[in-house]
């Protein structure tokens, strides 16, 4: 299946400009099976999601990281740049 162009808005730093896709992934769940959440993000990804949302509360860091990890190895995506990754403390 091919990714889905998925709307972005520009935002403006010190460093230059930077889009961010209005459609984000939440990750937030009971995390009892990582391994779910982490093919939950790969498919995600296959299908053009490019921001996705975490918290510490959560438990999903690691997974998603494994899963982003995955992605970067399977081709899916050709750099971390290409992600807009949201946490919160």
């Amino acid at each position: 299946m091919a990714a889905t162009q998925i709307p972005v808005v520009v935002l403006e730093s010190s460093d230059g400009h930077r889009t961010m896709p209005v459609l984000g992934f939440g990750t937030a769940s009971n995390n009892l099976q990582p391994e779910v959440l982490m093919e939950a993000v790969l498919e995600a990804i296959k299908l053009g999601y490019r921001h996705f949302d975490t918290a510490s509360l959560y438990g999903s860091e690691q997974s998603l990281g494994v899963a982003i990890a995955q992605a970067l190895k399977l081709g899916l995506v050709a750099s971390r740049d290409e992600l807009f990754i949201t946490s919160k403390l």
